[in-house]
């Protein structure tokens, strides 16, 4: 039976699919990167295993490849703690772009990945056959009403994680309150990465909200002895003399300020090595044209193997997907994209301040605003306005290796000191299964 409440909703989304038909079509044949599975998840028609006979099913959902990644982590410690409680628990994965589902059948396996279906009645309630979830986990805010709705109708607790509300996204919500307000009432339990998420969450109508800081300082790597960042090591043919500067998750121009650095310094400092990971692989060929315009000698990640490493006093530019966090431990300087521009609210700057590097970014990082008020505060890293505060920021850690080093192992340990709260979420969500004696209401 659909309420004619799901009906409008149903009508509102046909008419955005329709709108958005020549954008979908556009990218699919623009050679850009595509929409991801646009009939699968119109239709629900995903494919994903049996359930196992005796186990609890978890379904994950995160939107791109930081979320499914930090969920990755998360599904770990899941099974960590239900193998020691004797649960047998069985993760999947959905995610709604193809760079997340590329990652996530790489993490889980293409029979536990699946893309998440368009918040229509019909494709949801398929994908609900399909997957038989115990659990819904939902990564930061992946608020969809048909889909909390319809879960919740089977009786399917829902837990939202590493929870994140701007204040931005707060009050564009607002805007539709009784919709947010019936939706978050439906969400069993939301764990918020900060108290200032926390109250934005409850202010909104959500029941049952705790805090236990951000997993994200759980899914950051640290080890630059691990097997994946050494063979990365090898295939850049980097020297131990040699001082990497990474300038990663970059969106235009901040691929060109990071080669004009590097333009600026290498003619005094010969060991300083560049590597660009931009945020989107597909802008590649853009990148390497700009890399030629500035008459430098470059090659593809996607060229190298055993066999043939970066060729010396080359620019490396990354275009594999789900490499990045290892590509940061074999950078001394760092610079984090999405970060200049104002548009897009940063990206992971945890990653590379984990290793030890010497971390920068741009002033414009809502996406992580706490996390980068403490790293500050820790005197962890430093905000660089534009192009030229980025080539002096880069010059400094160069002529001045002692305070670049001091710079990174602040950062270390302050993200050392952060983790745990990926254990906290999981005993949290566990307690929530059916079946648990922590889980209150909805375990019943």
């Amino acid at each position: 039976m659909l309420y004619p409440a799901a009906v409008l909703l149903n009508l509102v989304y046909l008419m955005a699919v329709v709108v958005a038909l020549p954008w979908v079509a556009w990218r699919k044949f623009s050679g850009g990167r595509p929409v991801a599975a646009p009939w699968n998840r119109f239709t629900g028609d995903v494919t994903v295993a049996a359930k196992p006979a005796g186990a609890t099913r978890i379904w994950l959902h995160g939107v791109s490849v930081g979320e499914v990644q930090l969920l990755a982590v998360l599904a770990a410690e899941l099974r960590r703690q239900a193998e020691a409680d004797g649960r047998r628990l069985d993760c999947v994965i959905s995610s709604s772009t193809t760079t997340g589902l590329e990652l996530a059948a790489k993490r889980f396996g293409p029979d536990h990945s699946f893309p998440c279906p368009l918040d229509f009645t019909w494709a949801v309630d398929r994908v609900l056959d399909r997957v038989g979830p115990d659990l819904l986990v939902l990564g930061e805010l992946e608020l969809w009403p048909t889909l909390v709705a319809r879960t919740r109708r089977r009786g399917v607790p829902i837990v939202i994680a590493n929870g994140r509300l701007s204040e931005r996204s707060a009050a564009g919500y607002g805007r539709i309150r009784p919709l947010v307000r019936r939706t978050l009432a439906a969400v069993s339990l939301v764990v918020a990465r900060s108290q200032a998420d926390a109250d934005r969450f409850t202010a909104l109508g959500a029941p049952d909200v705790a805090v236990t800081g951000s997993m994200k300082f759980d899914g950051v790597r640290g080890d630059r002895h691990a097997p994946e960042v050494q063979r990365l090591q090898r295939l850049a043919a980097f020297a131990t003399d040699d001082v990497v500067f990474l300038a990663g998750s970059t969106q235009d121009p901040e691929e060109r300020l990071a080669a004009e650095a590097w333009l600026a310094l290498r003619g005094r400092h010969l060991h300083l090595r560049l590597v660009i990971v931009p945020r989107h692989v597909e802008r590649s060929s853009e990148i390497g044209a700009m890399l030629d315009g500035l008459g430098i000698e470059w090659s593809l990640r996607s060229r190298l193997d055993d066999t043939t490493p970066l060729p010396p006093g080359h620019v490396l530019l990354v275009d594999t997907t789900g490499e990045l966090g290892h590509w940061w431990g074999t950078a001394a300087i760092a610079f984090v994209g999405g970060s200049l521009d104002g548009k897009r609210g940063g990206q992971n700057m945890l990653e590379p301040a984990a290793y030890g590097a010497a971390v920068s970014f741009g002033p414009h990082t809502r996406n992580f605003r706490d996390e980068v008020a403490r790293l500050l505060r820790a005197d962890a890293a430093e905000v660089v306005a534009d192009g030229a505060a980025l080539t002096a920021f880069v010059a400094r850690c160069l002529d001045e290796p002692a305070w670049a080093a001091a710079l990174g192992g602040q950062a270390a340990r302050f993200v050392s000191s952060q983790r745990g709260a990926v254990a906290t979420t999981a005993r949290m969500i566990l307690g929530r299964l059916p079946g648990s004696r922590e889980g209150g209401p909805d375990s019943v």
